[in-house]
């Protein structure tokens, strides 16, 4: 007997819900982002699965057959570039594959590796999200006649981003383990762009521009643990 999820991938695409019937592998580390982009799957008719690391990706990719995919670039476990290459050269191959990043050369080191697509943070909103998408669509799979354009913003749950602040600040006591420091500025930058959070986003550039001192590393703590006081109660 078919599923209720047999059901809903069998369901054409329409102007309102364009991604209705596909299913998104999004590979972020980020709740926050996560987030976000769950509610833009929702909202255009998509459904979605996350991996946090490349290895939680790996197994899920190993059952199941996402319609696309969507690959972070900083991971905890390594390069979302890796992946994208692997999945640009599977066979069969997955109908759609986006990189993301919010740091400059992303684009470049995404499509390098085989992205169809690119998806700067944070995202420009609900419509440049489903066109993403679609333009990689082969055209029966793309809704018939005039697309509803959906400029809505997108407001993520902010529990989510205290998880992730909870996440950087337990890191953070630790910032000389191999890599961490370099993954913890990547994470950070990226979470200050999609909350346009500027304090943060200066605390993150001074340890990439002038080092890892102690003062710039309590800078960035400081501001952390504001950020957390800020959440802690929502």
């Amino acid at each position: 007997m078919d599923t209720l999820e047999d059901f809903i991938a069998s369901r054409p695409p329409t102007a309102q819900r364009p991604l209705l019937g596909l299913t998104v592998l999004v590979v972020e580390d980020s709740r926050f982002a996560s987030e976000a982009l769950r509610l833009m799957c929702l909202r255009s008719g998509a459904r979605i699965r996350r991996a946090d690391t490349l290895s939680h990706a790996r197994r899920h990719l190993g059952v199941y057959r996402p319609s696309a995919v969507i690959v972070d670039l900083g991971l905890p476990d390594g390069s979302g570039a890796d992946l994208i290459k692997d999945l640009a050269g599977a066979s069969p191959r997955v109908d759609v594959i986006l990189g993301m990043s919010g740091d400059p050369g992303g684009e470049q080191a995404a499509m390098a590796a085989g992205a169809d697509g690119f998806l700067d943070k944070p995202i420009a909103g609900l419509a440049a999200f489903q066109r993403a998408i679609l333009d990689h669509l082969t055209p029966e799979r793309r809704p018939a006649g005039p697309r509803a354009v959906a400029e809505d913003a997108v407001q993520p749950d902010r529990i989510a981003l205290h998880d992730d602040l909870v996440m950087a600040a337990a890191a953070l006591t630790h910032p000389h383990r191999d890599g961490t420091l370099a993954y913890l500025t990547q994470f950070l930058g990226s979470l200050a762009r999609l909350t346009e959070d500027r304090d943060l986003d200066q605390a993150v550039a001074a340890i990439r521009d002038t080092g890892t001192g102690q003062g710039q590393l309590r800078r960035l703590s400081a501001v952390i643990d504001d950020r957390l006081d800020r959440t802690a109660n929502l």
